[in-house]
């Protein structure tokens, strides 16, 4: 049963639980966004006609980028259900057909806008945490030098207790989420009734007359009201947990009223008090309330980094099984859920990358000037993507698929174009990081490619092989040998060693090749293929989708027959690891052969990755030049 068939009950329950995955990043929003867009900085006046302009852009951008864009067309390009920047581009570079140089095109800019998408990982928490925090500063002056620390010590234990699942927790992010969108749209209801001048700002109007009036600085100004958006690809991102149906019935009843509501009772206040820009959202609380909404706040964006935090795991895994990074490590956190992962090595990674962004820009304000460009590049990708779903998957005339995305790519490029200004204020952090992690998984992929080339080449032909040995009485133990390889053209180096050094051959052979397939899942019926080659000899091809669980024992268990009696107690599992040798051959740069052979040396274990018994496997070492 699809998410969208749900029975109301269920429905329900998920629609509370995407209020704290899908809508925690851009719900914490409002904590930073109007005050970025009046920071004295950019020089847009604190006045009335400024105020609800200013608002009105806000309004409008939550109605075009997240409303029309994202809930009613992005949510519709699932694959198989599944959304994502990853999901979206395998089933672009799938619908593409067999031009591989537009398939290879697609998954470069779907690669890139994936890439992107761990320097938000980075940026999220470090601003929503600050930002929280900083709101300690409204309460007293006195709790300014405490602001860095505390921040600090929450970033930490946030990624000391992933290792931990969030299974607990994570029932409670809905109802958390829930509370603080209520919160939201209450103190910005308050603010309104005081000030109904504000609700001009409803006038689409009044948006362009504020962007028009401010000539070219408009981008400058677009750079800090893009913050508002900033959680918009996560809608997309969640679809296979929730299902389109509740993620638009929780924007439209809950999430899009409430960020209204709050951003024009932000503009309500500032039209009565101006003092009240340094921290706009905090003010809109009585003192009495103020420590309780800081600790509301506190765990409204601790829930919205771990969104992103798990997030960057499970886009982690997907890269991983497409080619494109090398095996790590991965733990599931939960024996129900098998989404519920945690990668340690990306856990550490990502941490150190946000104490740095916290310690390196020291406040949500300089923080702000480094958020924006990467989600832009990754939601001008997302849309560009869906342009060739629509024109080569759904099969739209090419004007109406023009027309469908081409306003949404001129309002991203705007986007992009805005957070650029920033670049040098430290918008460069995130492309940095993005464009390293791009690199890394560019390497990678050639890296493959060209091991796959060389390994075997001087290797003879398998069934030629495995017909010359049907005639031949070689001893043979009474047990199942698994070969696991790339390809299955040719003799496997671990058989030929076998053969050589031991003498012996199994009774059973299994040529194993694992293929991971540009879709999210593979139905268990589709999952095995095995083919007889000859006497004692099969090729067995096990499937996979780039969200499914590699498990290949349970696989094998799935092709037992009376012609291939699979003893799983019996069976021992042949590995080859490559040591990779760079050359002066042509093929890579020599720094990209060197990166390569970095990472493959220090890849995860294959065992591990295809949940092989360990006490079964044999690992034999090859040298293989490139």
């Amino acid at each position: 049963m699809s998410n969208n068939n749900l029975p109301r009950e269920s429905r329900a329950a998920l629609t509370v639980g995407a209020l704290g995955v899908v809508y925690g990043d851009i719900g914490t929003s409002p904590l930073y966004t109007v005050k970025e867009v009046f920071n004295p900085a950019l020089g847009v006046p604190l006045d009335a006609a400024h105020l609800v302009g200013a608002i009105s852009v806000i309004f409008w951008g939550l109605m075009l980028v997240v409303t029309l864009k994202y809930v009613i067309l992005i949510l519709r390009a699932d694959n198989r259900g599944e959304g994502g920047i990853m999901a979206l581009t395998a089933l672009a570079s799938k619908a593409a057909g067999g031009a591989a140089r537009r398939r290879l095109v697609l998954l470069l800019i779907g690669v890139f806008g994936g890439a992107l998408f761990y320097g938000d990982s980075v940026i999220t928490p470090a601003i929503s945490v600050l930002s929280a925090v900083e709101g300690l500063e409204i309460a007293t002056p006195a709790f300014r030098p405490y602001v860095l620390p505390i921040s600090i010590g929450i970033i930490i234990g946030l990624f000391a207790v992933q290792r931990f699942g969030t299974s607990l927790v994570g029932r409670l992010f809905g109802p958390v989420i829930g509370a603080w969108f209520a919160v939201l749209a209450v103190t910005g209801a308050l603010q309104i009734a005081r000030e109904p001048a504000i609700l001009a700002a409803l006038d689409p109007l009044h948006a362009w007359g504020f962007l028009r009036a401010q000539g070219w600085h408009m981008f400058a100004v677009l750079g800090a009201v893009v913050l508002a958006f900033t959680g918009a690809e996560a809608l997309y991102a969640d679809l296979g947990h929730f299902g389109r149906r509740p993620i638009q019935v929780a924007w439209a009843g809950l999430v899009l009223p409430a960020l209204a509501l709050n951003y024009m009772g932000q503009g309500a206040l500032l039209m009565r008090e101006p003092a009240a820009l340094a921290n706009p959202f905090f003010h809109l609380f009585a003192p009495s309330w103020l420590i309780p909404a800081v600790m509301l706040a506190a765990a409204a964006t601790v829930i919205a980094s771990q969104a992103v935090i798990s997030g960057a795991y499970s886009m982690t895994k997907q890269v991983m099984q497409l080619g494109l990074l090398p095996r790590m490590h991965v733990l599931h956190t939960s024996e129900k859920e098998m989404g519920q992962i945690y990668i340690p090595l990306v856990n550490w990674l990502l941490l150190t990358a946000v104490l740095l962004a916290v310690l390196g820009f020291g406040s949500s304000s300089a923080l702000a000037s480094a958020y924006g460009i990467a989600v832009t590049v990754t939601m001008f990708t997302t849309t560009l993507l869906t342009f060739f779903v629509l024109r080569y998957d759904w099969r739209y005339p090419l004007p109406l698929a023009a027309a469908s995305t081409s306003f949404f790519l001129a309002l991203d490029l705007l986007l992009v174009i805005a957070c650029s200004l920033k670049f040098l204020q430290g918008g460069w952090f995130p492309l940095v990081l993005g464009v390293a992690l791009f690199t890394w998984m560019a390497v990678w992929r050639r890296g493959r490619e060209l091991l796959l080339e060389r390994i075997g080449q001087d290797d003879p032909p398998l069934l030629p092989f495995v017909q010359a040995l049907a005639a031949d009485r070689i001893n043979r133990a009474r047990r199942t040998a698994v070969y696991a390889v790339a390809g299955q053209d040719s003799v496997p180096q671990a058989l030929l060693h076998n053969l050589k050094h031991n003498q012996v051959l199994h009774e059973r052979n299994l040529i194993l090749t694992v293929v991971f397939h540009d879709v999210p899942w593979i139905p268990s019926a589709e999952r095995v293929v095995a083919t007889p080659l000859g006497p004692g000899f099969w090729t067995v091809r096990v499937n996979y989708g780039f969200k499914d669980t590699p498990d290949i024992p349970k696989a094998l268990a799935q092709c037992r027959s009376e012609a291939l009696p699979i003893d799983l107690f019996e069976t021992t599992y042949f590995l080859s690891r490559e040591t990779i040798v760079p050359t002066r051959r042509t093929g890579m740069a020599r720094w990209r052969e060197g990166l390569f052979a970095f990472m493959a040396r220090n890849a995860g274990s294959v065992a591990d990755f295809l949940k092989l018994p360990n006490n079964c496997v044999i690992e034999l070492g090859t040298r293989v030049q490139i």
